[in-house]
């Protein structure tokens, strides 16, 4: 018998509790969190959003949904309260990991597709995704495109093929990464002979992407450092580090043994494939996994190879991996010895991803600390003639803050963010009123 053939009673039901426990925890950690670095830009140039501006891209994203939602929030609950913000994030998290689910179980069996969706609730390595509300952005577009995936796995119609280009659109108008889900689908069309003809549906969004592009996404802000030429000497070992930070975040682990186990996953699926042909699914996820990190690193390796291990971009290879993965698991024996170790590797690598999401949501407390004593600052000396109308309140934490008139008029009309919450960091809050004011009060 193998992990496959294995049925797990009402598997949908328990991955169902496990995203409402796992989402539940990580609102609880982050309850004392509030608005953060790129939300600023949203909040404090959101009185004057017109059509066009949810057109407009954001770092080179489309993000037509992510402002949607916050110009919704911001008009309902304002700025009283970031429990609604997170609660967004996390019920797509929590959407991505039950289609993770629902994808891999029809590919591998019950048993895989519960420890897939497991391994992708906590995983501590793509705390950026799960920490930060602003990061709906790409978690939407995760979750978007894994419900386009699956709606192309059941047998044909126009009404699936209709469902799977209307997702694939709501996933590129969450962030450009629904560009990688978009890849992996079409390459799954073409590669199967009866399919081909369904690419056609995919053609408009197409068009509609680049028509975006040239009249908006080009103008978008570019990186600082800006790309160079000089990126592609730095581009393969990006894509390696990516690859393994990534496929080592499933298990909690993080270090330079992201350079070795790409290699051996590789390895792994080459044996698998030998085996049993890789079908047209898997080798689109693959075309979208490695093509996800050559664009990003051909855009951002000017700030290091290691930055394609940043949180936010593995938990997007996590979810390319872990399908690509379950096909290999499914051979696994399920048997004496084998099972009380699969299960075993199975607790370990939740409970050091787990605890490792624990640790950086304890560290970020204390960046929300900071965050709060610059606001605090900032409503201080909102009356002070002494106020510096440029001044920049904390550039490591809210650079995008650097009119206080503007951040004035965002709370008159959202409400005051650190109403009711106290002061902590006395420290940040005198460095903050000293980069403020402009005069000698004495």
């Amino acid at each position: 018998m193998t992990v496959a053939e294995v049925r797990v009673p009402r598997a949908r039901l328990l991955v169902a509790a496990a995203a409402l426990v796992a989402c539940g925890a990580i609102l609880w950690l982050t309850r004392g969190f509030t608005f953060y670095f790129d939300e600023w830009e949203f909040i404090l140039n959101a009185p004057d959003w017109s059509f066009t501006s949810y057109l407009q891209p954001h770092n080179e994203h489309p993000v037509m949904l992510p402002r949607a939602i916050y110009a919704v929030l911001l008009s309902t609950i304002g700025l009283r309260s970031y429990l609604p913000y997170m609660f967004v994030v996390l019920a797509l998290h929590a959407a991505s990991a039950l289609l993770l689910f629902e994808l891999v179980r029809r590919r591998a069996g019950d048993l895989i597709g519960v420890a897939c969706a497991l391994l992708l609730l906590v995983i501590g390595a793509g705390w950026e995704d799960l920490l930060w509300a602003f990061q709906m952005s790409f978690v939407g577009s995760v979750a978007c495109g894994l419900g386009a995936l699956v709606a192309l796995e059941d047998p044909p119609s126009w009404r699936r093929l209709a469902v799977a280009t209307g997702l694939l659109t709501a996933s590129l108008m969450f962030s450009a990464i629904g560009l990688f889900f978009g890849l992996a689908a079409a390459v799954k069309l073409v590669a199967t002979p009866s399919r081909r003809r369904d690419i056609l549906w995919l053609v408009p969004l197409g068009i509609a992407f680049v028509a975006w592009y040239l009249a908006f996404g080009r103008h978008g802000s570019l990186p600082n450092p800006p790309s160079s030429a000089s990126n592609m000497l730095v581009l393969l070992a990006y894509v390696v580090w990516g690859l393994g930070s990534s496929l080592l975040g499933l298990a909690g682990v993080q270090g330079n043994l992201a350079l070795v186990f790409p290699f051996l996953a590789i390895a792994v699926l080459f044996l698998t494939w030998r085996k049993r042909r890789p079908d047209p699914l898997a080798i689109g996820l693959a075309a979208g996994l490695v093509a996800f990190y050559l664009i990003t690193g051909a855009s951002r390796a000017q700030f290091g190879y290691q930055q394609s291990g940043a949180g936010r971009y593995v938990y997007i290879g996590a979810v390319f991996w872990l399908i690509l993965l379950a096909d290999a698991a499914r051979f696994l024996p399920w048997r004496g010895t084998w099972r009380p170790a699969l299960l075993a590797c199975q607790f370990l690598a939740c409970f050091s991803s787990a605890a490792l999401l624990f640790s950086f949501a304890v560290a970020k407390e204390v960046q929300m600390e900071r965050e709060v004593a610059d606001l605090k600052a900032l409503a201080a000396e909102r009356l002070d003639p002494c106020l510096n109308p440029n001044g920049a309140v904390d550039l490591l934490v809210m650079p995008q803050v650097r009119k206080p008139a503007l951040y004035y008029r965002a709370i008159d009309l959202y409400g005051d963010p650190t109403l009711g919450t106290p002061l902590r960091d006395n420290a940040s809050f005198a460095a903050a009123i000293g980069n403020l004011i402009t005069c000698n009060r004495h």
